[in-house]
């Protein structure tokens, strides 16, 4: 009895498994989030960027530059 039987073995590995298959759906579940927040923020400076962009629409031919 020294050496573990096969369905020993099937068990520890089974085991492992499941600590690993836990341990990724941790990692993507986390990963979505950032997902998520990453998005959002890019969704809110995109609103931001066109905000400013409608707010400085040229209003007319713009004076050259004081070097003219």
């Amino acid at each position: 009895m020294d050496e573990p039987n096969r369905i020993d073995r099937l068990e520890m590995r089974l085991t492992e498994q499941e600590a690993t298959i836990e341990d990724l759906n941790r990692t993507v579940t986390e990963q979505w989030r950032l997902i998520d927040r990453l998005v959002r923020q890019v969704e809110g400076l995109r609103e931001q960027v066109e905000e400013a962009a409608a707010r400085a629409a040229p209003r007319g031919p713009e004076p050259p530059p004081p070097h003219y």
